[in-house]
């Protein structure tokens, strides 16, 4: 299945899901940059391209107003999150926030979760090995034990969740 393909039965499937009084986004996106110019802009085009309402982090939504207040605002407001685990997801600190405010979201207000593992396997998320374990390596030295605990949780539920495995390394 192309990406393009892929992007087209998402967003029916994500289509299909919301109900009526929603508020802020349908649906928000966790991604690194390293998958930005390439499947996630593609997945925002589509779904949009669908009327759904997507939050896509952008440099310029963030003028004037703290990051990390915004993010979860706009986490908590979507019916839908959906991380773009990459080989680089595990390394950037706000992806890894983000995915704790998504499962904290799954586990209170029942907020659809659909990972998408791309050119990762579900066991390199859910395990932490591989490009995640380097991560982890890094992260054990520069945070502190319970948030680096909490990445680590958030990534074993959220990892062993149904989602879709795009690229070669299956």
């Amino acid at each position: 299945m192309t990406t393009l393909d892929w992007a087209s039965t998402a967003s029916a499937s994500v289509s299909t899901t919301f109900t009526t009084g929603f508020s802020s986004c349908h649906v928000f996106l966790s991604f690194t940059e390293d998958t930005r110019y390439s499947f996630t802009c593609l997945l925002d085009l589509v779904l949009k391209d669908r009327g759904i309402k997507v939050f896509m982090d952008s440099k310029k939504l963030w003028l004037g107003e703290a990051v990390g207040s915004a993010l979860l605002r706009a986490i908590e407001g979507s019916k839908i999150s959906i991380p773009i685990f990459s080989e680089r997801y595990a390394h950037s600190k706000w992806c890894l926030l983000e995915l704790v405010q998504i499962f904290e979201c799954y586990k209170s207000k029942g907020q659809t979760v659909i990972p998408i593992f791309f050119h990762v396997t579900p066991s390199d998320v859910q395990s932490q090995t591989g490009s995640f374990a380097a991560a982890f390596q890094n992260h054990v030295n520069n945070f502190e034990p319970g948030l680096v605990k909490s990445w680590r949780d958030a990534l074993r539920v959220i990892g062993n969740l149904e989602g879709s495995i795009i690229g070669p390394k299956v």
